[in-house]
């Protein structure tokens, strides 16, 4: 192994390893649906989040999909036109892709080239190590070519703690695709083209302040590796599916719970995604946000109780009521946690811009 791979890494609790086999699956649903979160309506949709299939070329410990190689379900091309049409329809400003790894589906590249002639940011959630699988030679040019942003995971600048929580090999991948893509221009001021990290805890804690962990991020990968970047997103685990599978045979389910409970922030209501944002799953249903999509809670549209992308076509989303139960802890604690990192740090810019 590189010695210049090796680096110490925030932590903020214990370390929860990477299992060798993937453990039984505990269902958390019973455990969060009962709550006293407040209620929550949605506002103006301006983003839709498409999970284009739950198959993944890594395992992760921390994915709330439980996404892995073996997983099967992928969204066909039917309604990837579906999600095109919707785009057009509901004017919606931004399409961001998910997964899995979203890259494995194979109308992927069509769906990316198509929302941009349309003029619709898009978001490619990406793990890194799928720009160096077989099969995908020329995805980073493609999505330079189309002005992707990409948020890429990347949960330590350690080996030793990525490789432990997504599998070995990883980080020393990751390295090289992030050196790619720089050479690129993603991540190069006045590039256009952007570059964000994802870092998330390696246990049952919160993941320490957004800027100053970003600040160590830039630090040591440009001084280690010659990496650049724009931001780095901080997201709290939520204790549901393969993350809280594994609290739940450790015994801490509860105890964690209590953590983002105590944690709770009020003024991080009116920032959290689901107020401007749906997701859509591998079928074309919708719901409320992501971790909703893994538990099963559809979205409300209309007085429809599971309602379809074809829904959306007819009918707006704003104002609606969004489904809640106690993992929306995990999006309100301390700094809070979103699909674009910490609540309280997307204000600040927001409000200095």
């Amino acid at each position: 192994m590189r010695e210049d791979l090796r680096a110490d890494c925030p932590s903020n609790g214990p370390t929860i390893p990477q299992p060798k086999h993937l453990p039984f699956m505990h269902p958390t649903l019973p455990l969060l649906a009962k709550t006293d979160f407040p209620p929550l309506r949605r506002a103006r949709l301006e983003t839709l989040q498409v999970n284009l299939g739950y198959r993944c070329n890594q395992s992760c410990l921390h994915c709330h999909v439980n996404a892995g190689p073996n997983r099967t379900e992928m969204m066909d091309g039917a309604h990837v036109d579906l999600v095109l049409e919707v785009l057009r329809t509901r004017r919606i400003q931004t399409l961001d892709l998910t997964g899995g790894a979203p890259e494995l589906n194979s109308h992927f590249r069509r769906l990316v080239s198509a929302a941009r002639r349309e003029g619709v940011k898009v978001i490619d959630r990406c793990n890194l190590t799928i720009l160096s699988e077989p099969g995908q030679e020329g995805l980073a040019e493609f999505l330079t070519a189309h002005g992707a942003e990409i948020i890429a995971s990347l949960p330590c600048y350690s080996v030793d703690n990525v490789d432990r929580q997504r599998g070995d090999g990883v980080f020393e991948r990751s390295i090289d695709a992030l050196r790619a893509l720089n050479a690129l221009g993603y991540g190069n001021p006045g590039s256009g083209l952007v570059l964000n990290l994802v870092y998330n805890p390696q246990g049952a804690s919160l993941p320490p302040p957004q800027m100053s962990l970003e600040a160590d991020y830039k630090r040591e990968l440009g001084a280690r590796f010659g990496i650049g970047f724009n931001h780095l997103f901080a997201l709290t685990n939520m204790p549901i599916q393969r993350f809280g599978s594994t609290l739940i045979s450790k015994h801490g389910f509860q105890a964690y719970m209590a953590l983002l409970k105590s944690a709770y922030r009020s003024d991080n209501l009116g920032t959290v995604m689901c107020n401007s944002m749906l997701s859509v799953d591998w079928q074309g249903d919708l719901y409320d946000c992501d971790f909703n999509q893994m538990l099963g809670l559809p979205a409300r549209l209309n007085g429809h109780t599971r309602p379809h992308l074809r829904d959306l076509l007819l009918h707006d989303a704003a104002g609606e009521s969004i489904r809640v139960a106690d993992h929306c802890y995990g999006c309100t604690a301390g700094q809070g946690s979103s699909c674009g990192g910490a609540l309280k740090a997307a204000a600040t810019s927001v409000a200095a811009a």
